[in-house]
């Protein structure tokens, strides 16, 4: 049975777009606890699923879809810019296609302005007025309100109009920054992005028996499977290690491994390739909050993420991606990187920040393990030594070495340098995974 976070999280996914809801009515109808209420809203709107808007309250939006990251919906433009509705409640859960700054003549302003969209605007009551008729929404600038008849023609077509103390300027960098934010969650690669869901999964349950494996091993050509009570939660996994000896009529419950690994649709794939990595493992069950299977992740499915990231053009760029792309290899006979030193990689001094400094080993070092075919490295101990502070604009040149390499494991000596100075050295240890 599903327990009552998880019920009150199933009632909002249930309800309309553009409903409203609070505290008291989800306890009220579902006769829970104000807390119990409280902890799955909260937990609903860090789904995507809900908006909670100052002197509005909370209202269910539309799930996003990944393709669909970098559109935002008026409820949240409202929280970017500290705004107020005035109107068009109705509307908050909609989703804007572009935004359009309305600093023209009307005529001018009609050719742009398109259903969907968001106009930014002045006091200008006309304005306002025409893109409202063209089915765009409204966002006021300088902390003006607006003429009546405005806020009933916005109410009358469920498109909000919202008024924000910001100038227009300011507005329009925030909600592009807002953008550029979601594009970089957006190639944020999850384990529900790839994991193989349920239906297609193979799985036992505990009174199943060993005969029942070599069956699904025939069938599927695996080795290991999660093991589910008859509620499907996953209670155990069993492998062909567990079953070598025993009898076929032995119940898989008395051979499998109990409080198996497991990781949920939000995990990343950077989280779980280190899980597998770590753990030695090649599957691993996908549960849900209450611990039911929702499907499997192996490390045939994270290989294949992993070279479909690299394959994907970067559309927003993290302080990785800058420091990666910068990063060039010399026409030196020994693998030796070059880079400079830019204003987005220094801390409030001017010099190179320590964070940054250890991207740039890590990288080099990650760059020196594909070279020799080694496959990808996940860190696993780094000692740093910064020994003299890098200037903004310098040139610098990072030498990795690679002291031993296994079969799962390497050790590398990383050396930074501006001219022939050593400003910096790092010590890697790292597992391996191989391609």
């Amino acid at each position: 049975m599903a327990t009552k976070h998880e019920q009150i999280i199933q009632h909002i996914l249930a309800l309309e777009v553009g409903h409203k809801i609070s505290v008291r009515q989800i306890a009220k109808e579902l006769n829970v606890s104000d807390g119990t209420a409280y902890r799955a809203i909260k937990e609903a709107e860090n789904q995507g699923i809900v908006s909670t808007i100052e002197r509005v309250g909370t209202i269910r939006i539309e799930t996003k879809k990944k393709e669909n990251f970098e559109r935002l919906t008026f409820a949240e433009v409202i929280n970017i810019v500290d705004g107020q509705v005035l109107g068009g409640r109705e509307g908050l859960h909609k989703t804007l296609n572009k935004f359009i700054i309305g600093a023209m003549q009307l005529d001018a302003m009609l050719r742009y302005t398109e259903a969907d969209s968001l106009v930014i605007v002045g006091n200008r009551t006309k304005a306002q007025e025409l893109a409202l008729g063209e089915g765009a929404a409204v966002l006021i600038t300088g902390g003006f309100d607006t003429e009546e008849y405005i806020k009933q023609l916005a109410d009358e077509k469920q498109l909000p109009i919202i008024s924000t103390s910001y100038d227009t300027f300011t507005v329009a960098a925030m909600i592009n920054r807002a953008i550029y934010d979601q594009l970089i969650k957006k190639e944020i690669v999850y384990v529900g992005d790839i994991f193989t869901s349920y239906d297609e999964s193979f799985y036992l349950t505990a009174r199943d028996t060993i005969a029942d494996w070599y069956r699904l091993n025939d069938q599927s050509g695996h080795t290991r499977f999660p093991v589910v009570d008859d509620k499907k939660r996953v209670i155990g996994m069993v492998t062909s290690k567990d079953i070598v000896g025993k009898a076929n009529d032995v119940h898989i419950e008395k051979v499998m491994s109990k409080d198996p690994q497991v990781v949920q649709a939000k995990t990343s794939l950077a989280s779980v390739s280190h899980l597998m990595v770590w753990e030695g493992i090649e599957v691993v069950p996908v549960v849900d909050q209450a611990h039911e299977l929702q499907g499997i992740i192996s490390r045939q499915d994270v290989l294949k993420a992993l070279q479909q990231i690299q394959k994907q053009p970067q559309v927003g760029e993290t302080i990785n991606d800058i420091v990666a792309r910068n990063l060039t290899h010399t026409e030196d006979s020994e693998i030796v990187f070059e880079t400079e030193v830019t204003p987005q990689m220094t801390n409030q001094l001017g010099t190179l920040s320590n964070g940054v400094f250890t991207t740039l080993i890590t990288e080099a070092s990650s760059r020196l393990l594909q070279y020799y075919k080694k496959g990808d490295l996940v860190v696993e101990n780094l000692s740093v030594f910064f020994i003299k502070p890098v200037q903004i604009d310098s040139k610098i040149t990072i030498k990795p070495k690679l002291l031993e390499a296994g079969r799962v494991y390497a050790k590398l000596d990383v050396e930074v340098l501006t001219g022939r100075k050593v400003v910096g050295k790092g010590l890697i240890m790292a597992q391996l995974i191989d391609r």
